[in-house]
């Protein structure tokens, strides 16, 4: 007698080899020419040619507005910004997220960041921010993990042998 309990398996794995097995397929939609590249959405490896594909609700007012984007596209882009921090040195960031401070007593400091969550709540990245004016911790600062939305400029800092980055000159809201 012959055992047919295994033939629901193999179409199944049969089907899911060779549903996306057309080549041809895959190499006609994964080439482009200049032309289907506008100048809005252009990327470019050069510094200076760098242009940031912006969604139509984004802030005008910033060059990379984290707050338009799904979850998944916002920690996408903040892995981006921590791997290739030269691409926005200078631009204006918007970012949104939960207040998070770190108090460092060797050097007696607190670092201040927004932590940016991937879609699963699951995994969080951070961004330093200096607020600009006047403010002490904690009286002037949201209490931890309040929601916040903070907007300044990318920048890069050395210290102790590494490069970190923050947002300068950064103003802060707290969200609701």
């Amino acid at each position: 007698m012959k055992n047919y309990k295994f033939i629901p398996a193999v179409l199944l794995l049969t089907g899911l080899l060779t549903a996306c097995g057309n080549a041809g397929q895959v190499q006609a939609t994964t080439e482009t020419t200049p032309a289907d590249v506008s100048a809005e959405t252009a990327v470019s490896t050069s510094e200076e040619e760098f242009v940031f594909p912006q969604s139509p609700d984004a802030d005008p007012s910033s060059d990379v507005d984290l707050t338009v984007l799904s979850s998944t596209m916002v920690y996408s882009q903040v892995a981006d910004m921590m791997y290739a921090p030269e691409k926005y040195n200078g631009k204006i960031i918007k970012a949104s997220g939960l207040f998070s401070v770190y108090h460092d007593d060797a050097q007696d400091k607190n670092y201040y960041a927004v932590l940016i969550q991937d879609a699963t709540a699951c995994c969080a990245q951070g961004i330093e921010f200096i607020w600009q004016g006047e403010h002490h911790y904690p009286e002037d600062y949201p209490e931890i993990g309040q929601e916040i939305t903070v907007m300044g400029t990318f920048g890069t800092y050395e210290e102790d042998g590494a490069t970190y980055t923050q947002l300068l000159d950064a103003t802060l809201t707290v969200n609701g």
